[in-house]
């Protein structure tokens, strides 16, 4: 998953003065991609195409369709039969089921069997598997030069979260940015949103890629549209001065918003700016200050506003922190990057 967005180290400006991130930062933003999603995506492909197939692959299909509708022990069951038949995606799955411990007791070394039986037969939803496993050191010690072989395979074979973050992993000091940049394109490309935002950085600032700000923009908005919380506050914040793109204040309040719900600081810190300022919006004292205090809480300080907000009446002042009081108690229990891998 990606870093909470109050690890990021941005300093607080005026939303018209705001900096947007660069493909240089983007490995202290973003961490690579778990594989508990692996057969997640392939019951979403293969339930899809059900309806089209008959015979063995319509049976998995239905094993799949099982596992998506939440009957885990049933999926585990059939899914079991049809890998003593030699079915992969069935194997694979098997993998994701004691992985996860549904429909079955958690066992990593189980799941890593089932995934490692499934990559040697050329999945690349289980080679991404395997490879997170390698990574997190689960079902053995963690082996980053084996993870990154394994998400190199399940790229070629099309496989976007191991595309992405094999782009990262180009992206570390050592790596090689056209190479990163070749790989960003194939998560982009299935509409991966991470691969997007990191790819639209990399077309801004012409690295490992001809600087296209067109192009850049397309994946910017492409990543916001999907909820991408960076992409979606840098979006927001073009949209709203009109920078490379028309300026639109309404919609960008509106995506601000979305992202400060969704839990970004610095959305929360450039809408408190907004209500402050009054531009686009009516001004609001109250909604200023508590989204300042959101965001302050979330580790995204601002002096402006602590100045604003003091010269605020006292009831304004306890109806704002009455308003901030779940944000200010959610990110208290909130991990921090310290706490994730």
């Amino acid at each position: 998953m990606r870093k909470p967005l109050h690890d990021r180290a941005v300093q607080p400006r005026l939303l018209l003065s705001f900096c947007v991130a660069t493909a240089a930062t983007v490995m202290t933003t973003m961490t690579l991609l778990p594989g508990t999603a692996a057969a997640q995506k392939a019951a979403n492909e293969t339930a899809a195409k059900a309806t089209t197939k008959s015979g063995s692959e319509s049976s998995v299909d239905e094993t799949y369709a099982a596992y998506q509708r939440g009957y885990f022990l049933s999926a585990f069951n059939r899914a079991t039969e049809q890998a003593k038949g030699g079915d992969v995606k069935a194997m694979t799955l098997l993998g994701e089921l004691y992985a996860k411990g549904q429909g079955v007791s958690r066992d990593d070394q189980k799941a890593a069997e089932w995934y490692k039986l499934a990559a040697d037969r050329g999945d690349a939803n289980a080679m991404y598997a395997l490879g997170t496993f390698r990574l997190d050191g689960r079902a053995g010690a963690r082996d980053r030069d084996a993870a990154m072989k394994l998400f190199a395979q399940a790229a070629k074979l099309g496989n976007a979260s191991a595309a992405y973050n094999m782009g990262l992993a180009n992206l570390e000091p050592q790596g090689d940015p056209k190479a990163a940049a070749d790989y960003l394109k194939i998560g982009a490309q299935a509409g991966l949103p991470d691969a997007q935002y990191a790819l639209s950085l990399m077309y801004k600032e012409g690295r490992g890629v001809d600087k296209n700000v067109k192009e850049a923009m397309r994946l910017l908005q492409s990543a916001a549209i999907a909820d991408h919380p960076d992409a979606m506050v840098e979006f927001a914040i073009a949209q709203f001065n009109g920078a490379d793109t028309p300026r639109n204040e309404t919609a960008a309040i509106t995506m601000l918003r979305r992202a400060a719900a969704m839990g970004s600081p610095i959305a929360q810190n450039r809408l408190a700016h907004v209500y402050r300022m009054g531009r686009g919006i009516k001004t609001d004292p109250v909604q200023a200050i508590r989204w300042h205090l959101a965001a302050r809480a979330g580790g995204l300080g601002d002096p402006a506003l602590d100045d604003f907000a003091a010269r605020q009446t006292p009831e304004v002042r306890a109806e704002a922190e009455k308003a901030a009081a779940p944000w200010i108690e959610y990110y208290k229990n909130a991990p921090r990057s310290g706490d994730r891998r």
